[in-house]
């Protein structure tokens, strides 16, 4: 028996220490207004967001969501309206490491800014949506999240004033934003005209009830698929992403580009398989929507590589090619009409993670580029190899992993959602179109991946550069991902345990 017993509210520890965080850093901000002291503001958002992971790292090995005699089992907060479970605190440690790495990154990058301790407290206050999102068990608890994280990204995006790029790329993602959070919350009013409830368990169970109105609970999910398309910047909803990443501070758009995907994403995981279990939803309304998240896959995939193989501007070519990522995960959520889609949704997971660390140290290296006056073109690239090695280093191995290269982290994952839909189209051929896709869309990306690379390192450069500055924060964050993204080749099996066992926890 133990020692002592935490109250149930203390398993929302990791959201509720960012939560913390970003009060201290309001708090701080109110007593010194005009401060700019860029170690203790930076100091504060990173150690958050170090503390937050380290607890959801302890949760995890200490049992907090796996089920057996010597484990905690799932645990439910405020009546079930959260839950965390396996899938929760796997998304939360995604969440709060892109976070941390933002945070140092954005202590040299912001040198100069004026609004010092709004910009690392709305950082932790998006990030704090985003991990309330990962444990959210009930439609109004998911969407009050997700407008968490919505809000404080829209005042992100804009937070370079003087920047006319930044509040015009600001206003263009707010206003499609605010269209898709419409959709979303119309969707959930259908949800609950058709079942009478909110909370994701009880809608399952209603469904069996659902049968008359059939019809409005299909409008409701197509909606709630546009919520969800538009917060992992998928097709039809992706137009926001490449305006929003370019117009951005890189670190920003390294954070929209990673963490609010992977809560895009288990915003989907959780709804679709607690709450729309697919044989009780088909029967009501007739229709598998699996096939809408292929449909999805597909096009997202290939409209995002094909448009990234077509940018000049590197950081318009990530944000499409970030776009092609969302595809291949959407896989994992096409996959649940079989039988191993525990295992291709696991696989999927697994992507998430390894991309949070090669995406995001990819927009840092941007952001150090900007930080030296480097253009945005492919062509103000070349020949940094010969100024900054170690950083073009990190950025061939983020574009490599990012490619599917061997024997970076993003080929492992990218093998392993191939090899586990390939298995699962057994059930279900229409897979074996998915996979088909993954592989020629991973052989197109490595055509534009590897031109930033040749811009490095073979071209040379147009113009003589002054002596390039080395930046402490900037490149510490840029070199810790790129060292996760090589040595979590050896540390595969425990991050492949753990993205199998939380799929596991909500699709078996």
């Amino acid at each position: 028996m133990a020692l002592f017993q935490l109250p149930e509210w203390a398993a929302l520890a990791p959201a509720l220490i960012l939560a913390g965080t970003a009060l201290v850093l309001f708090l701080f901000d109110s007593i010194n207004p005009r401060s700019t002291n860029r170690a203790l503001l930076a100091g504060t958002a990173v150690a958050g967001s170090l503390a937050s992971l380290a607890v959801a790292v302890w949760f995890t090995a200490a049992g907090v969501g796996a089920t057996g005699i010597e484990n905690y089992g799932v645990i439910d907060v405020m009546n079930g309206q959260f839950i965390v479970d396996r899938l929760a605190l796997y998304f939360m440690i995604i969440i709060s490491t892109v976070t941390a790495l933002v945070a140092v990154a954005s202590y040299d990058y912001l040198r100069d800014h004026t609004y010092q301790a709004e910009y690392y407290s709305l950082v932790i206050l998006a990030a704090t949506g985003m991990s309330m999102i990962a444990a959210s068990n009930s439609l109004v608890t998911i969407f009050i999240a997700l407008e968490l994280t919505s809000l404080p990204s829209y005042a992100l995006v804009a937070i370079l004033k003087d920047n006319r790029g930044s509040v015009e790329a600001g206003l263009k993602y707010f206003l499609i934003g605010a269209l898709s959070s419409a959709i979303f919350v119309y969707g959930i009013s259908l949800v609950y005209g058709a079942t009478g409830s909110l909370q994701l368990e009880d809608i399952a169970t209603n469904l069996s009830t659902a049968g008359e109105m059939g019809g409005l609970l299909g409008l409701g999910i197509l909606m709630l698929i546009g919520g969800v398309a538009f917060k992992t910047a998928s097709v039809p909803f992706h137009f926001w992403a490449p305006e929003a990443y370019e117009g951005a501070p890189a670190p920003i758009s390294a954070f929209l580009s990673s963490a609010s995907k992977a809560a895009g994403f288990v915003l989907a995981i959780r709804v679709f398989t607690t709450a729309f279990p697919l044989e009780a939803t088909t029967a009501v309304i007739g229709v598998d929507w699996t096939v809408v998240f292929v449909i999805l896959a597909i096009v997202t995939m290939t409209l995002g590589n094909f448009a990234a193989a077509t940018q000049e501007n590197v950081k318009r070519m990530l944000a499409y090619s970030s776009i092609g990522h969302a595809g291949y995960v959407l896989i994992g959520l096409a996959a649940l009409s079989t039988e191993a889609g525990d295992l291709v949704m696991g696989a999927a997971m697994m992507h998430l993670l390894v991309y949070g660390f090669m995406n995001t140290g990819a927009f840092l290296f941007v952001a150090l580029a900007e930080y030296w006056g480097v253009g945005p073109t492919f062509e103000d690239y070349n020949g940094l190899s010969k100024q900054a090695p170690f950083a073009s280093a990190a950025m061939a191995v983020f574009m490599f992993s990012l490619a599917g290269v061997p024997p970076f982290g993003g080929f492992w994952s990218k093998y392993l959602l191939y090899t586990e839909t390939v298995n699962a189209a057994a059930d279900n051929t229409i897979l074996l179109v998915l996979a088909a896709a993954l592989v020629v869309n991973s052989a197109l990306s490595l055509y534009y991946y590897s031109r930033l690379v040749k811009a490095l390192w073979i071209e040379e450069p147009l113009l003589d550069r002054d002596r390039l500055a080395q930046p402490t924060g900037l490149y510490a964050a840029i070199i810790a991902a790129a060292v996760m993204t090589v040595v979590i080749l050896p540390a595969f099996d425990p991050i492949a345990t753990a993205a199998l066992e939380a799929a596991a926890a909500v699709v078996g």
